[in-house]
This record gives structure tokens, sequence and C-alpha cells, in this order.
């Protein structure tokens, strides 16, 4: 039995107006108008246990709604939902003892403690042994390289420092399946990277499940083998990376770097997309214009220095999926 099963979620948002409504009998009040929202229409996925998901779609998509639901904070207002063969929301004390869950723009340490005063006062909430915790603290303390802050007050650490304490926090009960909602959001580059390298190494020894959902597409390629695409509350796409660019458009680039800046490329089936001084950025079908072929007849025609072929970027596969979505 897979490790998540949704079928046919459902979840409705009251939302007040924007407009001004009229002015009451008291004078001064405004009575608001409200609307219902869908945040999830008819969604439905299966997770196996191991597997690392990258969950992904603009701003009002449905993402944080859908793993609200699947942490137990939300109720939806349809559909079937179970996690670890239970239902989130209804058996939420068990449920919690299985999961980890970080929301990057949220921390779930106490602001004014230091961080090892945090992870003790988890460690009581979800009751583990103390054996078993300081097994757990020592190995996320060195993998994650919070021996120095430990003894830091939360609200003094960097937004990198803090993010590394809240996976640690997230994992010090050794969930099954961790829930990431913009892990990496705000972080700079060296942060990102050790996020990344600690979340691949936590899936490959320990099997953990990981569903990410992120704006940040080097994480999604980094670590996901699976993407699930959401968007207006509906599932758009379900797939490897490879079948989602193939789902979208099978056209590849072609950067060449010239000795000399001039030369023409215009030919059946290449699309010149733009030019950098010396460098050339080339759109092809392969289906049409095979790889070698094209190059081939550039190396031909032109004084190359270098060249290399690479996939359209994935922001702009997600660009154009988004498209496809009726207004």
């Amino acid at each position: 039995m897979p490790q998540i099963v949704v079928e046919g979620l459902g979840k409705q948002y009251r939302v007040a107006e924007r407009k001004a409504g009229t002015l009451g009998a008291l004078g001064g009040l405004f009575r608001r108008n409200y609307c219902m929202v869908d945040a999830l229409k008819g969604v439905s996925f299966n997770i196996e246990r191991g597997e690392v998901v990258g969950y992904i779609g603009p701003n009002g998509a449905g993402k944080s709604t859908t793993v609200k639901v699947l942490a137990g904070i939300l109720v939806p207002d349809a559909g079937r939902c179970e996690v670890n063969g239970r239902v989130p929301w209804r058996e939420r004390i068990e449920h919690v003892r299985r999961i980890g869950v970080v929301f990057g723009q949220r921390t779930q340490l106490w602001w004014d403690l230091p961080v090892i005063e945090s992870f003790e006062l988890l460690r009581d909430i979800y009751r583990v042994e103390e054996a078993a915790y300081r097994k757990t603290l020592d190995e996320l303390v060195t993998r994650l390289n919070l021996g120095a802050i430990l003894d830091t007050p939360v609200r003094q650490l960097s937004l990198g420092q803090r993010m590394r304490c809240d996976l640690a926090a997230s994992l010090l009960h050794a969930p099954e399946l961790l829930f990431l909602d913009e892990p990496t959001i705000g972080l700079d580059a060296v942060a990102k990277l050790a996020v990344r390298d600690f979340l691949r190494e936590l899936n490959h020894a320990h099997g953990v499940t990981v569903l990410l959902t992120t704006h940040d597409m080097d994480d999604i390629e980094a670590l996901c083998s699976r993407v699930m695409v959401i968007g207006e509350g509906r599932i758009l796409s379900d797939g490897t990376l490879d079948g989602l660019r193939a789902q979208v458009s099978s056209e590849r680039r072609l950067i060449v770097d010239l000795e000399r800046e001039n030369g023409s490329f215009e030919q059946d089936g290449v699309t010149v997309e733009r030019r950098e001084g010396h460098r050339v950025f080339l759109r092809f079908d392969p289906r049409k214009v095979p790889a070698a072929e094209l190059i081939g007849r550039i190396a031909s025609r032109h004084a190359v220095r270098d060249l290399f072929v690479e996939n359209l970027p994935i922001e702009e596969i997600i660009r154009r999926l988004y498209e496809r979505i009726p207004a």
C-alpha cells in the first residue's frame, strides 16, 4: 500500500471580497461580502515509501493547502486522504509522531530560547526516549554542523542557521515522512547546497520519504525523481522531469561559442534565441534536426571555439504548462 493516498481531495476557503459593502446602520461600519474560493479541486495522487517528490505550482495553486491536509492541520471538504494508513486529522496525535514538517517562513523553535533547549522541549513533546534522542541529536548536530550554535538563542540565528535547526527539530523523533514547504526560501547559495546535500543523504541513508514544495527549480532538479505540478487546485502533471519536458516541448538548446561574432545560423528547424558577443543561443527540435547533424553543419560553416547542448530550463517548461490552464 502507498505511504500516502490522496483521492478526490477538495478544499474551499471563505474569503472576504476586497470591495467595500454598504454602510451599516451604526455608520462607519462596512458590511463585508464573502465568496468561496476553491483551493483544491479533486486532487488525487499516491506516494510510495522512500520517494522524493517535488510538488510545484504558482502562488495560490494549492501546494500549502495540500501539505496542511496531509499534516493534519486542515480538514478537507471532500475526498479521501490516508498517510501511513491513518486519516491525518482524525488520528492526529499518532500521525504527528510519524511525520516531520518544515515551513520555510515559520519556525517551530522557541524564539528566545537557546537552540538546544528548544530541542529538549520537542523531545518531551514527542516523548522520545533519552537514549534514542541522544543518538539522533548527535547525528543531526554532526551532519548539519550545529555544534557551534546549540547555545545560541533562536532569534540571533541567521536564516540559514535557523533553517538547519528547523530541519533538525523536525527529525528529532525519527519520522518516516518529511513535508517541506519552501525549505530553502531566502537562503544563500551555500546554505541551499548544504540543505540539499543533507536531504539527499537523509533519503538515501534512512529511506525517509520527502514531499517538497518549492519555487526553486534547482531544488527540484537536484533532489526529486518525480514532480507533481498543481495549478488552480488541480494536478496538471505527475511524472519524471524528463517526462514533464516531453509533455510540454521536445525543444533543446545549443549554445555555440564562436571565434568571431559574425555568422548566420538561420535554417529550417533552428531558431536563434539570442546573441551575447561571441556566444549564440539556438533552439532546435531534435525530432526535426538531430543534434549531431546540427553540430556538424555549424562546425563546417563557422569557426567554433566550444559548444554544448542542454534541455530547456525547467522554469520555462513550467511556465508553458501554466499557460495551458484554462482562463
